[in-house]
């Protein structure tokens, strides 16, 4: 096996322009478990949700690709509030058995819906002209479509990072993750922080959902197929921390790329027993705090 310069830079942008999608799907899952400490495995379905109306709006509707990914991520923000507020917010208190017993059954509930009114086929993204073919990178000729999704990876991570560290909404989701009744007793309305934290999650979920669907794939299994990998990402980058998961995430999405493509078979396998290592070592993740 020869490797060359094209070679390795090929395998580093497919990893991380795959990785930029774990991300941004994974980094809502993140935030949300941290702050709330709810175990939420419906993720990945608002995930799919807003991949469904990112493509569907496009195709149907005729809506342009940029505008389709802001739709996506308004309705499917708005939709997950609504079950935040109605649902989710009972469960709280509960254990974290009925937590993931209520998330796995409404992401099936979700997949059963989607398979009935819409089908089980394959949702393909149709990309703008703008984005497809090859762009000259001087070592080597890449997918313009996965240059677009690293600089939009590095653009979200610079504005979350600031978000999070320099403004007041994310100082209280600071001191709400560090400890919850301290910032209560500040005055922190946490109920209609959880409620705010939920939507944006679930919109950034449904934003990754779109973006990932021309080389992930888009069909009801989605909800359940990558759950796997979203949880990963949080479990070894840390719960609550955007940095974490965004090395995490970069790093899983290089080992997979390069391992499905040098060892189809078993590629995967090596990415769990790594993760699980990982985790004995630090249960907290490479960069979660200790319980």
């Amino acid at each position: 096996m020869i490797f060359t310069i094209e070679n390795i830079a090929s395998m580093v942008l497919g990893g991380v322009a795959a990785g930029m999608v774990l991300f941004i799907v994974s980094v809502g899952l993140s935030v949300t478990m941290g702050l709330m400490g709810f175990v939420n495995l419906a993720h990945g379905a608002f995930a799919m949700l807003g991949g469904y109306i990112i493509v569907l709006s496009m195709r149907h509707l005729g809506v342009g690709f940029i505008p389709a990914l802001a739709i996506g991520f308004v309705m499917t923000a708005a939709v997950s509030i609504v079950f935040e507020r109605v649902l989710y917010s009972r469960l709280y208190k509960a254990g974290e058995l009925d937590q993931v017993l209520f998330t796995i059954g409404l992401a099936f509930v979700f997949i059963a819906a989607l398979t009935v009114f819409i089908g089980p086929e394959n949702q393909p993204l149709t990309l703008p002209p703008e984005l497809r073919g090859q762009l000259d990178l001087g070592i080597v000729q890449y997918r313009t479509y996965s240059i677009f999704l690293i600089i939009v990876g590095v653009a979200i991570v610079i504005a979350l990072w600031l978000g999070f560290e320099r403004t007041r909404f994310g100082a209280q989701i600071r001191a709400a993750v560090d400890n919850r009744r301290m910032a209560e007793s500040l005055g922190i309305n946490i109920d209609r922080l959880f409620a705010i934290t939920f939507g944006f999650g679930s919109g950034m979920a449904a934003l990754g959902g779109g973006l990932g669907a021309e080389f992930l794939g888009l069909d009801p299994q989605y909800a359940l197929k990558y759950l796997v990998f979203f949880l990963i990402v949080v479990a070894v980058g840390g719960a609550g921390s955007i940095v974490g998961v965004f090395c995490a995430s970069l790093i899983i999405g290089v080992l997979d790329f390069v391992l499905k493509k040098y060892l189809p078979q078993g590629g995967t396998l090596f990415i769990y027993a790594l993760t699980i290592l990982l985790l004995l070592w630090r249960p907290q993740g490479l960069f979660g705090k200790p319980s």
